[in-house]
């Protein structure tokens, strides 16, 4: 097209105007789909076209509107944009189509809006339409121009860079071998200042990977290098320093980035810059000496890299540049890999740790840096450097399956299967062997959890790959599946892995992801960039206040001085009113802490966090740091103006180290501030929080809207791409997967089989007979020969290997309630999941979608797979049409077989291709060789198949990481316009890149004491000035990996706890407002010096039912180990803490008041299996560590620790002992070996404080609440037995209301008992009479039922009445005695209304002209066609002589009779009665096959084929042997020589050499032998032969005769019967030619009656093709239509069900021409026509295999006589008004004949047939009032052309001449009306009159000016 030209002058200069048109390259919405034949001006706006919106030029359309306006259009932009300068504008440009289609365009926007996620198939087909790619749309590719690139320099570098990764014309544009200078200059300006983006580092490799490629760099930049040294002006020259400078940037990006591609055009550049260089210098040019030591800088690096290229270890990109080493030899942790390396390994080289200093300063903040990265990497390192080194010294052990390692799990014979598409990129589909992990209980197992770091190695680790755990689904675990991502390292290595390829794979339990984003953070993050280093580096103890106080920050107090709650009192009347804005560096004018409802501490800590930069606040247990910490957020968030001085925006940054605790800090501030709140973290539970994730923010409309277009434009693009990746590599990665499911089918591998191996792989074993009869079959050759097919099927299958009969050891028993009905407690693996991954990084695949990928799996395994060993289904065990279950084959047989195939693919070994070139018949092979051969042309076959997808899988990962940097700009922009983001830890990490651009200025950590230090470090940015550390470092600490790293190198000390000990200042909250006084003292001063109790904890009611609010129970029964988990259980404690629970459920307490906390996840699900839900519903159990923050009313705590060897675990820590011992308000009672722990300095102390108060005991005492001086002693579960309500064991004696007893045992709950229901007898008098009430007592009491005589006045019958009910209410239950107006008596009872419709039964005649009994009252409605089904029976004699089974009413009064119920009894083929009702055609027999040889015999049905037994025949003497199959006609004579053996009696036998001997004697059984049949039975050599299926014996010569007789006149085929019973003769070997062509024949005949596939296929199609022409039965039957589409859709359909289908289609569309025909009736007319016609409906629609022949002359007899009524009714309806007189007479005779209820007969068709030929010419169907043949004759007499009759308003017909077009208007002659019109347009009321010459429209019209008048091609059609 013209305007897509480059055309440098044609482009306007006024952005106002829109003479330019769409965005370059893209269509306006309703020129989309015309794009390629659309004149040149249909690309051009509006400003020139009428009909615009007058504003259209002078209002330019808002960036965001044109953006919608694009997603609507659905166009990948930057490929369709082009200017005719090769340059965008992306200033607002006027409205290109005006106001038209803008409501269209906004409605059609919406769906873009709400944007899916980038793998929905609807967004991709917006995109692109199918079967087009981008790539083949040249025309799109956008030019880049000078002005573009200019503009580009004014942009942000991440936009810039982003912008060039999204242009197809970057390309383009480097391609150019021949570049003006200033042009070639800004390119270099520009792709500088693209490679400077930190965060986009994926899209800088692909605008590198343009440029390494490129002539621009081959050619371009050479020659101007060296154009320079000739340049003669001054001007020009003193600028080519920069450009030299931007030259040698971009040469070190590209080495650095591409080593290995980039070294031969860098180094050729670089070699020529120094000249150029000396020149300028020479010629007086000033060169930088930075720009020098750059040159010298990449000089050297190229220097090195040739090296290294010369020595050929410079092969791949991933190459890492050596970096020199610092003073003291010790490797820069900058440059320290982050993975292990092979020396850490292999040589257990012990890295070079320093520890953290806790009790002084560091020396440097490098030295900081480096201690901290170095301790990181060490804590996950080292569990993997020492578990392998541990793995390859334990090697040649034979248990090392069985052997356990502390510091990693080990996974056996670990497979790469197949690549998979995920929103963060590849990650692959990874299988290992789960038989060593029997026992692993996956849904708490800790393994493979998300982020977790694999190491996986083939070759003992001189190798490696590494990988994360990127999606963990419990049921693919069960089955060993687990999907991974891995390393950019180790993803270059995948290229060469198959899926045969077995790895052994190690597991670290560290969650690798979060230490890889921290310590990342910690080598980016530059020295000067960390803030507070004076207190963090140097802990100096003076701690500034924060920077923007400087500026003189004044605060209002008064929204935390308000209380939301309040009446509302005026704050004007308080005395805080002086206080509103204060300064608050001077505490004088702060408010009262009264106003501020805190205590002294918490005031203290308030203004300590509020004016110290660096401000540690320690909380402990209970001390309200979180309420401080919400109070600290809502000061800022209310004083925005003091901390916000900038013009940009800052948010506040809040970190908290666990999901919940995040949930609960953000669920308090939002009571504050309503908006601008992001979440992010892992999945919260908060529905509040919901609205605030990434994942919603993203999503929301106007988020999309205000996105940046260079965004937009590249999000487009990427999705675009990698959706095309996708459909590619998910085809391979499925194939790759079929191909460990099961045996591949030969033909799939071919193409690796060398020709010579093939061709004896078809051929089969030569030497052997029995494979003669394969040759034409259809099956797998390939199952054959490894030893799986049919012949295998008979002989017992070999085991695979020695059975694993292993027990599960120690597996233990479920016990209690069954799963569901037990209470909730989250699993470990999941809590510790749900922290881990980030809620955007979630992979949610439903459940349909899993579905759906399973189905396409195992689509493609039944096509390329000849045997599956996965049970989805009936799997398939060769290329055979039949399954595998219809050979005779031992289920287990079965099972052995697909076992021996899943060991057999997983085995390693296979044959060298040398090898395998020596073999010439591969079927000389042992099985063993054989599969190593199988494993060999498989590995090929996997090979090709990973080579053909490699590049997609490059392809999709690239684009998913750039879409991943993408998300990131996205996340920046959201979270750079909020004013608060709360994170997790991990959270942070992850986003640590964005935080330094988001550069919160405050930042405030909740539970600082448990996060790490580097951590903490790692999300601040050097734009903090405000840092808030709250926690408590006496509670839980960081969890280290490594105890030793954690106690001797001090890792576990966190940031606030290191300040702490430092002597940085700090406030800690001393009043504790949670536990009653007795709890505290555990705590005071045994682990805080001085911790006061707020006065509230003194009020605290005494727990209810016990002696003790606090009490610890010693015991000494032993905890048991949990085999996997490395946990630890203990059921007395678990049994005994369940009974106490139950007990002070008892006391009322509610469940949400008791918690139960144990200190092991083993004890964890120990105690679930023991609490049903009915009971314990609401009752929480947590592990301590899960708990820290959260407290209760009552905690239970089991401690579980109890063994002999005095092991306590982690249980001497007194920072799990003070979290365990601090969650409880009221009441605490805890259980445990205490005895053991004594021997804890810090349980010694305890419990010395616990025995002073006497709280410690072997028993608890349980006080009744009754009986206050009833004591129960408890010590073991059992024992609260004793108190089974939770009283006492004393009875309740509490005397209800009704004035019984209870008689439960004492009980304290429902003390009033008003909800006790007592179950005595009531025996209460409830009547006059004295009777009692018969409930229960609890039950109300109801009218007294006892029925009692009473006289029912209104009739004077005496009837048995209930006692509570009066007479008057009563119906009496006597017979009326009324008589009725029919004279029948009434049937109602007495008290009932006489009956309205008389119920006896009368005779009466109905329509049909048959008497039947029908209810008196109903006898008046036939009259009125009552319908009444006749049930005289029908008895006509059908067509196959018998009489009609149905009624008169079921047959449609012999219209439709019932089909025939007689049973067949024709012989069938196979000799057998049909068993069918007697029908025309027999279908085929349903019985079992009587077909058998001696070998098998056929089970399947026997009307379908048999499959031929191809076992060797066994018909064989020793005179002869038949050498063919057992199916085949025998080749071998009968043999007449007589049988030599003798019979059980001594005598000789009577039969022939190789023939079974007859079981009769010719001495003893001589009268039944010579019993003469055929005449020569008596002779005394006769021989005889006895047949097997009857035991009748014959003499041999008259059978053979009787066999082999072939009678002319014979034409049934069938088999020979014996002569005497005439059973089918089917076994005997002697006469098997005979039997087998006969069985051959009926065979061909099945196969007939089946037809063949090819056929029905045939048919089947040509039927799909019918139906779809028949848009008459579809339009008005549609139900009808659906039905024989699915029919037709079916699969194994037979002949008999396709006409069937035949039958139906053309009845239905008969009837739907019917119904159609219908509109021509008069209306009056049309409902006695119609209900016949659902008549037939009704009929046709009953279910059927066939149609009889009777049924077909039924139904043609009805559709004839309907079609006779309704063309008659047609035409009475043409001829109104003018039916009268003979006509009349006429019609009324035929109509009569017609609308019969009998059947339509021949005679009667006959008859119709000439009266209706005689009304023809009467009643014409045209509706002219004039008959055909003069109808005609007008036509033809005017010579018009169609088109030219019309008719006025009433139906008078006139013709306009000339053109046809209406000139002028006249008058009706007959009714005066309007006809005609002007100027070619027709009056509105008049009518074209096709009825006068068929035509569709008007001569003149639309229509005919552009169509042709197709009518006479349909009719001749």
């Amino acid at each position: 097209m013209e305007d897509r030209r480059p055309c440098p002058e044609a482009r306007p200069r006024n952005p106002h105007t829109n003479h330019r048109g769409p965005l370059d390259g893209e269509l306006p919405p309703r020129a989309r789909n015309q794009a390629n034949n659309l004149p040149a001006n249909a690309l051009r706006g509006g400003a020139n076209q009428p009909g615009r919106h007058p504003r259209a030029n002078n209002h330019p359309v808002p960036y965001q509107q044109r953006e919608e306006r694009f997603r609507a259009i659905g166009r990948n932009l930057h490929q369709g944009r082009r200017n005719r300068e090769g340059h965008t504008n992306d200033e607002p440009r006027g409205q290109r189509h005006g106001q038209e289609n803008d409501t269209r365009q906004r409605n059609g926007t919406q769906e873009g809006r709400n944007r899916r996620p980038p793998w929905s198939d609807e967004n991709f087909q917006q995109w692109r339409t199918p079967h087009q790619k981008p790539a083949e749309q040249p025309q799109q590719v956008k030019k880049l121009g000078y002005k573009f690139l200019e503009s580009l320099l004014q942009k942000d570098p991440s936009e810039v860079v982003i912008t060039l990764a999204t242009s197809s014309g970057l390309k383009e544009l480097l391609s150019q071998s021949v570049m003006k200078s200033n042009f070639l200059e800004l390119i270099c300006r520009v792709l500088r200042k693209a490679c400077s983006s930190k965060m986009d580092r994926q899209s800088v490799l692909h605008v590198l990977g343009i440029l390494k490629n490129s002539k621009f760099l081959k050619v371009c930049l050479p020659s101007y290098v060296v154009g320079m040294t000739t340049e003669p002006t001054p001007d020009i020259r003193n600028q080519y320093p920069e450009h030299i400078s931007n030259i040698i940037s971009l040469l070190q990006d590209l080495v650095s980035v591409f080593p290995a591609s980039s070294v031969q055009e860098t180094s050729m550049l670089i070699s020529l810059l120094p000249a150029s260089l000396n020149a300028l210098r020479a010629s007086g040019v000033n060169i930088e000496e930075e720009t020098e030591k750059n040159l010298e800088k990449v000089q050297t690096i190229i220097e090195h890299l040739q090296e290294k290229r010369r020595e050929g270890t410079l092969r791949v990109d991933t190459y890492t540049l050596v970096q020199p080493k610092s003073e003291d030899h010790v490797e820069s942790y900058r440059t320290m890999p982050i993975y292990p390396t092979y020396n850490e390994v292999h040589l257990d080289e012990r890295p070079f740790l320093r520890p953290n200093i806790i009790s002084g300063k560091y020396d440097s903040t490098a030295v900081y840096l480096d201690t901290h990265f170095r301790l990181l990497r060490e804590d996950f390192v080292r569990p993997l450097r020492e578990g392998i080194l541990e793995l390859l010294q334990s090697f040649e052990d034979q248990g090392l399956r069985k052997r356990k390692f502390d510091d990693i799990r080990i996974y056996f014979d670990t497979r790469i299967i197949t690549p998979v598409c995920s929103s963060s990129g590849i990650v692959y589909k990874v299988q290992f062997d789960t038989k060593p992990l029997k026992f692993v209980r996956w849904q708490n197992s800790k393994r493979l959890l998300y982020g977790s770091l694999v190491c996986m190695s083939k070759d003992n680790f001189e190798t490696f790959l590494f990988a994360t755990v990127s999606n963990r689904e419990q049921e693919d675990l069960c089955r060993g599946i687990v999907q991974l991502c891995f390393n950019e390292q180790s993803q270059h290595l995948l290229a060469e892995v198959q899926p045969s390829d077995s790895f052994l794979m190690v597991e670290t339990t560290a969650y690798f992801e979060a230490y890889r984003h921290v310590l990342e953070g910690l080598q980016e993050i530059q020295e000067e960039d960390i803030p507070f280093q004076r207190n963090i580096v140097e802990c100096d103890s003076y701690v500034k206040e924060p920077r923007y106080l400087l500026m003189g920050g004044r605060y209002d107090f008064t929204p935390l001085i308000k209380n939301p709650s309040a009446t509302g009192e005026s704050l004007r009347n308080t005395e805080d009113l002086k206080h509103l804005r204060v300064n608050v560096l001077d505490p004088s004018q702060w408010p009262s802490k009264e106003a501020l409802k805190l205590d002294d501490s918490q005031m203290e800590a308030l203004q300590f966090a509020l004016t110290r930069e660096l401000a540690i606040i320690q909380g402990p247990p209970g001390t309200g740091k979180t309420y401080v910490g919400l109070k600290i957020v809502q000061a800022l968030l209310t004083n925005e103006p003091v901390w916000q001085i900038s013009i940009q925006r800052f948010p506040i940054l809040v970190v908290c180290y666990t999901n919940h605790a995040l949930d609960q800090f953000l669920e308090g501030i939002y009571k504050c501030q309503k908006t601008s709140i992001v979440r992010v973290g892992g999945r919260s539970n908060s529905e509040i929080l919901k609205q605030f994730t990434l994942r919603e923010l993203r999503n929301k409309r106007e988020f999309r809207r205000n996105l940046p277009m260079h965004l937009r434009r590249a999000y487009m693009s990427i999705v675009t791409q990698m959706k095309e990746s996708e459909q590619e590599l998910h085809e391979g990665a499925q194939t790759l997967e079929c191909t460990t499911r099961g045996v591949l089918r030969e033909q799939h591998l071919e193409k690796y089989i060398s020709p010579q191996h093939w061709k004896s792989l078809m051929n089969g074993p030569i030497q052997d007979s029995e494979w003669v009869c394969f040759q034409g079959w259809k099956h797998s050759m390939m199952l054959e020969w490894l030893g799986l097919g049919i012949s295998s099927f008979t002989q017992s299958v070999a085991p695979a290997g020695p059975e694993n009969t292993a027990q599960a050891e120690g597996e233990e028993e479920e016990e209690g309630e069954e799963e569901g009905s037990l209470i909730e407690i989250a699993e470990e693996a999941d809590l510790i999941q749900a922290d881990r991954v980030i809620e955007e990084e979630e992979v949610v695949r439903p459940r349909r979608r899993k579905k759906e990928e399973n189905g396409a799996v195992q689509q493609l395994s039944k096509i390329l797979l000849a045997m599956r060993i996965e049970n989805y289904g009936p799997g398939t065990a060769a290329g055979q049409e039949q399954p595998l279950e219809e050979w005779e084959t031992q289920r287990s047989q079965k099972k052995k077989m697909k076992k021996k195939v899943k060991v057999e693919l997983r085995k390693l070994n296979t044959m060298t291709e040398a090898e395998a070139n020596e073999i010439q018949d591969v079927w000389q092979l042992d099985l063993n060789s054989r599969w190593q051969l199988y494993r060999l042309w498989l590995q090929m076959y996997q090979a090709d198949t990973r080579r053909k997808i490699l590049s997609y899988e490059r392809q999709y990962r690239t684009s998913a990481e750039r879409l991943a940097e993408l998300r990131l700009q996205e996340d920046l922009y959201i979270l750079k316009d909020a004013q608060v983001v709360g994170m997790t830890t991990t959270g942070a990490a992850k986003y640590r890149q964005i935080l330094q651009k988001v550069e919160p200025r405050i930042v405030i950590v909740e539970e600082a004491a448990e996060v790490l230090e580097a951590h903490t470090i790692a999300t601040l940015s050097k734009a903090c000035q405000h840092l808030i550390l709250i926690g408590d470092h006496q509670q839980l600490r960081p969890s280290a990996n490594v105890y030793d790293l954690a106690k001797n190198f001090n890792l576990e000390v966190s940031l606030f706890e290191r300040l702490v000990k430092v002597n940085i200042p700090f406030v800690r909250l001393n009043y504790q407002h949670r536990m009653r006084p007795e709890i505290a003292r555990l705590l005071t001063p045994h682990i805080y010096q001085d911790l006061e109790n707020h006065p509230s904890v003194l009020k605290y009611e005494k727990i209810k039912g016990v002696s003790s609010n606090l009490f610890f129970v010693e015991h000494n029964f032993p905890e048991q180990e949990i085999q996997e988990g490395k946990s630890h259980q203990n059921q007395h404690e678990a049994r005994f803490v369940v009974e106490l629970c139950k007990y002070f459920l008892c006391q009322e307490y509610l469940p949400s008041q008791i918690t139960i906390l144990t200190t092991y996840t083993g004890q964890l699900f120990c105690l679930r299996k023991l609490m049903p839900a009915k009971t314990f519903a609401g009752v929480k159990v947590h592990v301590v560590d899960k708990y820290q923050g959260e407290e209760n009313d009552i905690i239970l705590l089991s401690l579980v620790r109890s063994n002999q060897e005095g092991k306590v675990g982690f249980l001497q820590t007194s920072n799990r002992i003070c979290v365990a011992l601090s969650r409880a308000k009221k009441g605490m009672y805890c259980i445990g070996n205490l005895q053991m722990l004594a021997k804890v300095p810090l349980w010694s102390k305890i419990m010395h404080t616990l025995r002073e108060n006497n709280q410690i005991g072997h028993t608890l005492r349980l006080c009744c609440q009754n009986h206050p001086d009833t004591h129960t002693l408890v010590s073991k579960a059992s024992d609260f037995q004793k108190v089974p309500e939770g009283g006492c064991s004393l009875p309740c004696e509490f005397r209800l209301g009704c004035g019984h007893v209870c008689t439960r045992a004492c009980h304290p709950y429902d003390s009033s008992h008003k909800e006790f229901q007592c179950v005595k007898p009531c025996q209460k008098v409830i009547c006059q009479d004295g009777h009692r009430c018969p409930l229960v007592c609890f039950q109300e009491c109801q009218p007294c039922q006892v029925k009692v005589p009473k006289i029912i006045l209104r009739c004077g019958h005496k009837q048995m009445v209930p006692c509570s009910m009066p007479e008057s209410d009563f119906c009496c239950q006597e017979p009326c005695p009324k008589v009725l107006k029919c004279g029948h008596r009434c049937s109602h009872p007495c008290g009932e209304d006489c009956v309205r419709v008389c119920s006896e039964m009368v005779t009466a005649k109905l329509k049909c002209g048959h008497s039947q009994q029908v209810k008196c009252g109903n006898v008046e409605d036939l009259k009125y066609d009552f319908p009444v089904k006749c049930t005289t029976k029908c008895g006509t004699i059908l067509d196959c002589r018998h009489p009609c089974p149905g009624s008169c009413h079921s047959c449609f009064e012999g219209r439709f009779h019932e089909r025939c119920q007689q049973p067949c009894k024709r012989l069938l083929i196979c000799s057998h009665e049909c068993q069918e009702p007697c029908i025309s055609e027999c279908p085929p027999c349903q019985r079992t096959c009587q077909n058998r040889c001696v070998h098998s015999q056929c089970k399947k049905k026997c009307g379908e084929l048999c499959s031929p037994c191809v076992e060797p025949c066994v018909w064989r003497c020793q005179h002869y042997q038949c050498t063919k199959l057992c199916s085949e006609p025998c080749d071998r004579p009968p043999c007449y020589v007589p049988c030599t053996k003798q019979l059980a009696c001594g005598h000789p036998c009577i039969g022939l050499c190789g023939e079974p001997c007859p079981k009769k004697c010719r001495v003893c059984d001589q009268e039944e032998v010579t019993q003469i049949f055929f005449g020569y039975e008596d002779e005394p050599d006769a021989r005889f032969v006895q047949l097997e299926d009857c035991s009748h014996i014959f003499e041999v010569q008259a059978l053979d005769h009787y066999m082999n007789e072939q009678k002319d006149d014979e034409v049934a085929i069938r088999l020979k019967v014996c002569p005497i019973c005439q059973v089918p003769i089917r076994k005997n070997l002697r006469y098997g030619t005979s039997i087998k062509q006969r069985l051959e024949e009926i065979e061909i005949v099945k196969e007939k009656i089946q037809g063949s596939a090819r056929e029905i296929a045939t048919s089947q199609d040509r039927l799909k093709a019918l139906l779809e022409r028949k848009s008459l039965l579809h339009q008005l039957l549609p139900e009808d239509f659906l039905m024989l589409e699915e029919k037709l859709a079916q699969k194994n359909l037979t002949v008999r069900d396709l006409g069937l289908v035949e039958n139906y289609i053309s009845f239905y569309d008969h009837l739907a021409g019917l119904q159609d025909s219908l509109k021509k009736v008069h209306v009056s007319e049309q409902d006695k026509v119609r209900t016949r016609i659902d008549q037939v409906h009704e009929w046709l629609a009953k279910k059927r295999l066939s149609f009889t022949s009777q049924e077909l002359d039924d139904l043609q007899s009805e559709i004839q006589r309907l079609t006779y009524l309704v063309n008659l009714l047609t035409r009475c309806k043409m001829a109104e008004g003018r039916v009268r007189g003979s006509i009349a007479e006429q019609v009324y005779s035929v109509r009569e004949l017609l609308e019969r209820r009998s059947k339509f007969t021949q005679e009667d068709k006959q008859l119709v047939q000439k009266k209706m030929e005689a009304l023809k010419a009467a009643l014409p169907c045209s509706g002219l009032g004039i008959s055909e043949e003069e109808r005609v004759q007008i036509v033809s007499a005017m010579g018009y052309p169609r088109g030219h009759w019309f008719k006025c308003p009433n139906g008078h017909i006139y013709v306009i001449g000339d053109c046809g077009g209406a000139m002028q208007r006249g008058t009706c002659p007959e009714c005066k009306e309007v006809i005609g019109g002007v100027n070619h347009t027709l009056e509105r009321s008049n009518q074209l009159a096709s009825e006068m010459d068929g035509a569709q429209h008007a001569a003149w019209s639309d229509v005919a000016n552009n169509l042709m008048n197709f009518e006479e091609i349909q009719r001749m059609l």
